[in-house]
């Protein structure tokens, strides 16, 4: 049966039509799915009772359900849910003092193989989220920042699970509905995709009519070094990938955010720093140092401060605006690259 939770404004407007329902009904419907986060066609109250039962009789909602959650010393709380078909995915609750980002998977598991990540190793790739899949994550973080934090959620990164532009066809949807002010009301300035490179993703990405902000994790200051603890670069290598994002038409406003995660004696050296500011030379962008956050399924170590902060140094000496990314929820695996859905233990 089709989810209801999965359709667009449009696509409720056909089927009130279809029922011979005064249009205004889709919105009322449209409303309550996304605004309310209802699951259950009895609470939409001002719908009349013949429209509910022909609603139920041919839709249902997205099946979706915490099992467990873990809090960090910093405030941060990991979720993980079931699926209907039995898979698990986490979402992240970031805590930085009063701001809430909500941190989101677009896929059970990953394919793109990063060295560095979990997910991959732990998982491998199951499938795509759905739309309602992805939209249910958000509704749950919303409701949680809600009761636990009296705050609500505006910032939300999708940085969970999953390579976001390898299921880009149901996130550009779950990003209008987003964005929608009849619906969650998020703002594009608020919302942040995360990518490894897709090239033809970004492409896409960038098509949309409202794009959001773009993360791109580079990782690397060169095509070798990225091949091999980013296989994805064998198929978007990484000249092509720094040249895309030259080019790409980019909201006055608003910069690329070039992720780095350090590795230590791979990738984090100044020489490295000096041959990745040359490399980004001329993209509209800002970094985002991240030392890698450790997992049992990786051979990489941390690096050391000194060379994160050389690092920094060397980028914004060179007129290079730079961040070092806080460490959130790293004591719950929460952190950058730790997302494994625990499938050992998933239905302990």
């Amino acid at each position: 049966m089709e989810k209801i939770d999965c359709l667009s404004a449009e696509e409720l407007d056909g089927v009130v039509l279809s029922y011979g329902e005064p249009s205004f009904r889709s919105r009322q419907i449209y409303n309550w799915l996304y605004r309310n986060n209802v699951s259950s066609f009895d609470i939409m109250t001002n719908i009349p009772s013949s429209l509910r039962e022909k609603l139920e009789n041919d839709y249902e909602f997205t099946y979706f359900e915490e099992v467990k959650r873990l809090t960090s010393s910093d405030g941060s709380i990991k979720f993980l849910f079931r699926l209907e078909d039995g898979e698990h995915i986490e979402s992240v609750l970031l805590r930085d003092g009063d701001r809430i980002s909500g941190c989101i998977s677009t896929q059970v598991g990953c394919k793109m193989g990063c060295k560095f990540c979990a997910t991959y190793a732990a998982v491998g790739f199951k499938r795509n989220l759905s739309v309602g899949e992805i939209l249910q994550q958000v509704s749950a973080l919303r409701k949680s920042a809600e009761e636990l934090f009296d705050e609500k959620l505006l910032n939300l990164v999708f940085m969970g699970m999953g390579e976001p532009l390898d299921n880009i066809d149901n996130l550009k949807k779950a990003l209008t509905i987003l964005l929608d002010d009849n619906a969650f009301g998020f703002s594009h300035r608020k919302i942040t995709v995360s990518t490894s490179g897709l090239i033809d993703g970004i492409k896409k990405f960038f098509a949309m009519e409202t794009p959001v902000n773009l993360a791109v994790s580079i990782n690397a200051p060169n095509q070798n070094i990225r091949q091999e603890i980013m296989p994805v670069s064998n198929k978007y290598p990484l000249n092509d990938l720094v040249n895309i994002l030259k080019t790409v038409d980019i909201d006055k406003r608003k910069r690329i955010t070039l992720e780095y995660v350090l590795l230590g004696g791979i990738n984090d050296s100044l020489s490295h720093a000096k041959e990745f500011c040359q490399l980004i030379k001329g993209v509209k962008a800002k970094v985002n140092l991240i030392s890698f956050n450790g997992s049992p399924f990786s051979k990489f170590k941390a690096p050391i401060e000194e060379n994160v902060l050389q690092f920094q140094e060397y980028l914004i000496n060179n007129n290079v605006t730079t961040f070092i990314r806080k460490k959130l929820g790293q004591d719950i695996s929460g952190a950058c690259g730790q997302l494994a859905a625990e499938y050992e233990g998933a239905d302990s």
